[in-house]
């Protein structure tokens, strides 16, 4: 029995971005298509089978342990992204600005797929896995402060339930702009324990 379903919901790749090197800036610069190895796309900041733990799971690791690396994307929807600008009081807001890996647009509350979710070209067969939701944080202020002053600070409160997600590569091959993603999602009801985890080991 497949441990994934098909689903009728798919998204068309609308933007693809790169950052070649995140210490210098988050930002990340406009691509027509993207080669993706199961590090990630070559060049990338975000590359790599792994990386060093962070803030997110300080819970587990101390900080600059060797993990897998799940993060190797940071993919938006067009649909929030247009939420966030307007939440902001933006017209609208450059996926650059935010770190963008690939924006689609299709799938509703794209934020909220489940963890383990495959979204799959349907020409190359090239396959992501989504990790989870990806988080707000700070550091796109900075960016989006440059380039609409006064509007930076207002980024992580609008970004909540709408920053994306992140994900890996499971099957390699190049997604080009304007390619159709199918969403597979995991064959398993919700975990009727999840409240109870959410509230700790106390």
């Amino acid at each position: 029995m497949p441990a994934l379903i098909p689903t009728r919901f798919t998204a068309k790749v609308i933007w693809l971005g790169h950052n070649p090197d995140r210490d210098a800036a988050l930002e990340t610069q406009a691509l027509t298509e993207m080669v993706l190895g199961f590090a990630g796309h070559a060049g990338e900041s975000r590359a790599g089978l792994t990386r060093p733990s962070d803030s997110r799971v300080l819970a587990q690791y101390r900080r600059g342990t060797p993990i897998r690396n799940t993060r190797q994307l940071a993919i938006l929807s067009a649909e929030e992204l247009a939420a966030i600008a307007a939440d902001m009081g933006l017209a609208g807001l450059d996926p650059a600005l935010v770190g963008a890996s690939m924006v689609i647009e299709g799938i509703p509350d794209f934020t909220h797929v489940p963890p383990s979710s495959r979204l799959q070209d349907e020409a190359s067969g090239t396959t992501l896995t989504i990790d989870m939701e990806n988080r707000p944080c700070q550091l796109p202020a900075k960016p989006i402060e440059a380039r609409h002053p006064g509007f930076g600070k207002r980024f992580k409160r609008a970004g909540v339930n709408r920053r994306g997600v992140t994900a890996w590569v499971e099957r390699e091959g190049t997604i080009r702009l304007g390619a159709t993603l199918r969403l597979h999602v995991p064959d398993q009801p919700a975990w009727p324990h999840l409240d109870a985890a959410r509230a700790g080991p106390g």
